[in-house]
Formats: structure tokens, C-alpha cells, sequence
């Protein structure tokens, strides 16, 4: 189990060292970029099961390695978050040594260690949370068989169901060029304007202010960014087409319009 470095600075509470928490119980490590939307989306889940096992024995800890430059600032991921909500220790992670030492793949990624300190689960990406529960569980058991455990979490997107189905959505678009160049519009720009298939949408943006979105020509709806990061732009019951067209405030700085996928 790759350590943390002592010079690791950490947003929240710093945490024992991993093998003081491994000699107790299991260890969930979970890589994010606050500012994505993959590792956004599975936040509830790993939430979820720090208020569920915490008690039990489970120690959550985040690691943020940027997808986008927002995040490597520490200031604008504290912001980023504080918005979140995120509650247990997450460790920054701008100069990627972490990400490297844990050969991560991609965001989210994530590693379960059980007592002792033996790599029990992995997961890259979206994805898997019934089976990643039942790891966590399957740990808590090896510790204490005694243990009462609550029944896991029900999905809470449909396309999170295990053995879901789902249709590719339409690939990230990145207005300003590249993850690293964000799209600045001024005030006279046109709105951006793109065809997707989808469940969902979202952007990642930096830059207080109102996002305006409408989709398929109808009256726009405004988001409030207060915070670096990303947010939903449309949610859809099923893998839908549609035409969005969306006006950021002026002064804001978009990077990435994602979108999530829907079952058929």
C-alpha cells in the first residue's frame, strides 16, 4: 500500500498514517478531480458509505489529481469542495505523485485495503457501486464477523443499477480547444450551441455568475456558480437528443460540457 508522503497537504483533518488505519480496519481511497464531472457523480455514493461504515471501521480518504487546472490551485479546491460537501480528508495532489504511485487510470479511481494493508478491490471509472459496497462489507466482516451491517444502497441513477444497460453518449466537448484552455466568451459572443445524445449534461466552469442553458429552443434556464467545479447543466430520465444551447455570464471560464450516460 503506496504511503502518503509527509509534505502531503490535505483539505479537512490530516489522517493517521495508512498503516496506523490499515493495523484497525479497511481503508477506501478515492480519486477525484472536484472539477469533473465522472468523479462528481460518484461522490454520493462514497459519502454514503463513509456516514454508513465510519463507526464500523471504514476510513474514507479522498486524493484530488487535476483533470483541469482549476483544482490544482489548493484555494480553489477548498472552494470546489466546500460546495460538495465533501467531508472526510482529501489530499492534494497537483503534481500527480500520488495518482502515480497507485498507477490510477483515469477519474474516479478507487482502491479498497483491508486491515493489515492487502489491496482487496480496485475500480476505475464510473460504475460498480454494489460491488464496491460489498467489499467494503466483506471487510468490515473479516474484522468483526459479529458486525450488523445495513442492507446496500439502492442505485440512485438507473443507469446505476448492476448489469444496467446503457447507450454511449455523445463524446466531452471542449469549447475552448483542449482540457487545459477554457472557452472565455464575451459579452457579445454567441451562445455555444451542440447536438447530444444522452442521459445528462454537465460543465465544468470557474467564474462566479449564471450560466444560462435552454435546450431545443426553449426558454433558458440559469444555474448559479458560486464555486469552481462541475455542475448539471440537464438531467433526462432515458438517453435522449437534444440541442443545447448554453450563454455563460461574462468574466466565466468554461472547460469541459460532459455528458453522462442513460439507459435506452
Amino acid at each position: 500500500m503506496p504511503p502518503f508522503g509527509p509534505a502531503t497537504e490535505w483539505v479537512g483533518p490530516e489522517p493517521p498514517t495508512v498503516e496506523r488505519i490499515c493495523a484497525g480496519g479497511p481503508l477506501l481511497v478515492h480519486f477525484v478531480d472536484a472539477a469533473d464531472m465522472n468523479s462528481v457523480r460518484t461522490l454520493p455514493y462514497v459519502a454514503s458509505w463513509e456516514r454508513r461504515y465510519g463507526e464500523r471501521g471504514l476510513t474514507v480518504l479522498g486524493v484530488n489529481s487535476p483533470r483541469f487546472p482549476i483544482t490544482a490551485n489548493p484555494q480553489k479546491l477548498r472552494a470546489a469542495l466546500a460546495r460538495l460537501e465533501v467531508s472526510f480528508p482529501v489530499a492534494v495532489d497537483s503534481s500527480y505523485a500520488i495518482w502515480h504511485d497507485y498507477g490510477c487510470e483515469g477519474w474516479p479511481s478507487l482502491f479498497l485495503w483491508g486491515r493489515g494493508g492487502a489491496l482487496r478491490w480496485f475500480h476505475f471509472g464510473e460504475g460498480e457501486y454494489a460491488a464496491t459496497e460489498a467489499a467494503i462489507q466483506d471487510e468490515l466482516r473479516a474484522v468483526d464477523a459479529d458486525t450488523e451491517l445495513p442492507a446496500p444502497l439502492a442505485p440512485l441513477r438507473p443507469s446505476d443499477a448492476p448489469g444496467a444497460l446503457v447507450a454511449p453518449p455523445t463524446e466531452e466537448a471542449f469549447p475552448g480547444g483542449s482540457p487545459s484552455e477554457p472557452w472565455r466568451p464575451g459579452e457579445d459572443d454567441p451562445p455555444l450551441e451542440l447536438h447530444y445524445e444522452a442521459g445528462g449534461v454537465w460543465t465544468t466552469v470557474e467564474g462566479s455568475g449564471t450560466i444560462r442553458v435552454s435546450l431545443d429552443g426553449g426558454p433558458e434556464a440559469g444555474i448559479e456558480v458560486e464555486a469552481p467545479g462541475a455542475y448539471e447543466l440537464a438531467g433526462h430520465e432515458r438517453h435522449e437528443a437534444h440541442l443545447m444551447r448554453l450563454r455563460p455570464s461574462a468574466g466565466q471560464s468554461v472547460y469541459s460540457v460532459g455528458f453522462a450516460a442513460g439507459i435506452p
